[in-house]
């Protein structure tokens, strides 16, 4: 069994942060930090500690989302060897060396591309093997259909698209695989910042299709992984 709390003495030293060091053994995955409203030492000070939590310190996998440029530089100072994807806004230390099963991740439009990415590292670093579709929206439906076998194969598949967000519901009618809709921010005044593409994806007529909040490409990359880590196992 992991560890489940800190000792006295890293409370201590990380008053801000209570890491949960039995989520791999709950939940499969450790903790993964939220870098959004973070200072860089706050993001350092997680990665740190998610390491010392670790079994295997060399294999181990840690990442933070929502992170900016400015905030990659700054961590790097203490963490070197970290990487950072700017489109996918994910700073991490390595991706697992080997992958499995496999992860479809499509987006409507080039301007879905920094969620699509989000989805997609995140599941690539959860072990997946990910192949991409990008710009495969339904006003060109014949760019979509080319995939069809693509799709088929996929164990998951996570569409993300703004503006009316039909792309998810076509995409359920070419699969048997679990569909993870991602309603985007992307569209001119009447979408709302995605609202109406989710509320298009939480009224579809195709089943086998789950949706996530708006622009959250990890919850639906996260969500994929796991359907693909099980369906392999």
């Amino acid at each position: 069994m992991g560890r489940t709390a800190m000792s006295q003495e890293e409370s201590k030293t990380a008053p801000d942060m209570r890491p949960d060091y039995d989520r791999q053994r709950r939940c499969g995955w450790p903790e993964v930090i939220y870098g959004a409203g973070k200072t860089a030492a706050q993001i350092s000070e997680g990665f740190r500690l998610l390491r010392q939590g670790a079994g295997d310190k060399e294999q181990a996998v840690f990442f933070a989302t929502r992170c900016n440029g400015e905030q990659f530089a700054a961590v790097r100072i203490a963490w070197p060897d970290l990487l950072y994807d700017e489109t996918a806004r994910i700073i991490y230390n390595h991706k697992p060396k080997t992958s499995r099963g496999l992860v479809a991740v499509c987006c409507a439009g080039t301007s879905d591309l920094p969620v699509a990415e989000e989805a997609a590292l995140t599941a690539e670093l959860m072990g997946a093997r990910v192949r991409r579709l990008y710009d495969v929206g339904v006003a060109g439906i014949h760019r979509l259909l080319a995939e069809e076998s693509l799709l088929r194969e996929a164990k998951a598949v996570v569409v993300a698209a703004g503006m009316e967000g039909a792309l998810p519901s076509v995409v359920c009618g070419l699969t048997a695989a679990p569909v993870i809709a991602v309603p985007t921010s992307v569209g001119y005044g009447a979408s709302f910042g995605g609202l109406a593409a989710l509320l298009a994806m939480l009224n579809s007529c195709a089943s086998g299709m789950s949706v996530v909040n708006i622009d959250n490409g990890f919850g639906a990359g996260y969500l994929a992984a796991m359907i693909n880590n099980q369906s392999v196992n």
